[in-house]
């Protein structure tokens, strides 16, 4: 199941730092003859007319490390989708990208030129891989200051930049927080306003829409199926599709128990018959590992669930990563948009 970063993969209840399992580190190429990456050409950065900063940059990490840069960042690998769409979103495309098939997947608001360094999965990059597309700075995401990830990348003569994985405390701010230090790490601070901004327009127009809808009580769920047994994970208070959504003036119906890091809740189909009235949204992407949507369809307890019965039970479109950055925060609000106002 890939529907949360790897931390949140580790256990459905609680975030732990990630104990990653990395390639054993060879002789790595020192990339002196590489070409320079291509800019991002999507529609929207080839319209974009923001500035790039030259100096040296200097900048605190989200664990406090002091990263130094004789100039922005342009050859910048990364180990996680959020900050891979991040990156995208700046207009810059990275050198090389851990799980690149998976983020095809499970992130559409940002597309992955072809071409990219794949370093293999997001738990065990391939290090010789990784400092072989002679990055300039690695972005990684990490849930100490400790992580393991760290330690062995310490040992590579290259910065790396270290974002804080989730904040159940403050969701949207800590997703705003991350894409605002990778722009800062490449110079795209005056791209980054452009983008905020944009997304805090779009969440108060999309707030007006929804108010003028009879919506009020949801809850949003992904699972998957084990050993033949369905387990949901509710998104819960500090989840940010939840927060999103009670943003927009919705009330999240879930308010059991959730992790500290991404506000994830575990239940199963008889706890999400308790939930009244609720409104249930759920993924859309088809798990390769796995479809819990059409399990679910097939369960008769589940379909005599109100909601379900009742037609309000929805899926999200495909490719919406509910882990992701501004401009997939603003694909959760389209999507709360169009199902709640059809």
């Amino acid at each position: 199941m890939k529907t949360r970063p790897i931390a949140a993969a580790l256990t459905p209840m609680v975030a732990l730092p990630l104990g990653l399992l990395l390639a054993a580190c060879g002789t790595t190429d020192t990339g002196a003859d590489k070409e320079a990456p291509k800019a991002n050409d999507s529609a929207d950065c080839s319209a974009d007319e923001t500035a790039t900063a030259t100096g040296p940059v200097t900048l605190t990490d989200s664990y406090g490390r002091t990263v130094e840069l004789d100039k922005p960042a342009e050859r910048v690998a990364v180990l996680e989708w959020q900050q891979v769409e991040d990156v995208l979103t700046l207009c810059l495309t990275p050198v090389a990208v851990a799980d690149a098939e998976g983020y095809a997947t499970w992130d559409t608001a940002e597309e992955l030129p072809e071409g990219v360094t794949d370093v293999g999965t997001r738990g065990e990059p391939n290090l010789e891989t990784l400092f072989g597309a002679d990055p300039d700075l690695v972005i990684v995401e990490a849930y100490t200051a400790e992580d393991e990830i760290l330690k062995q990348l310490a040992k590579y003569d290259v910065p790396v930049l270290a974002t804080k994985g989730a904040d159940a405390a403050d969701p949207v701010a800590n997703m705003l927080g991350t894409f605002e230090l990778i722009a800062q790490a490449t110079g795209r601070e005056e791209r980054a306003k452009v983008v905020v901004d944009d997304f805090n327009a779009h969440l108060a127009e999309a707030k007006d829409e929804v108010a003028a809808t009879d919506a009020t009580s949801f809850v949003y769920f992904d699972g998957y199926v084990q050993g033949g047994n369905v387990s949901i994970r509710p998104f819960g208070q500090g989840s940010l599709i939840g927060e999103l959504g009670e943003a927009l003036g919705l009330t999240n119906a879930w308010t059991g128990e959730v992790d500290e890091a991404y506000g994830l809740g575990q239940t199963d189909i008889e706890g999400m018959s308790e939930l009244g009235d609720a409104t249930f949204l759920y993924t859309g992407t088809v798990d390769p590992e796995g479809d819990v949507n059409a399990t679910l369809a097939e369960n008769a307890v589940w379909q005599k669930i109100p909601a379900v019965a009742e037609g309000r039970s929805h899926a999200f479109p495909p490719g919406v990563w509910t882990f992701g950055g501004p401009r997939s925060a603003e694909q959760i609000i389209d999507a709360y948009v169009d199902l709640l106002t059809k």
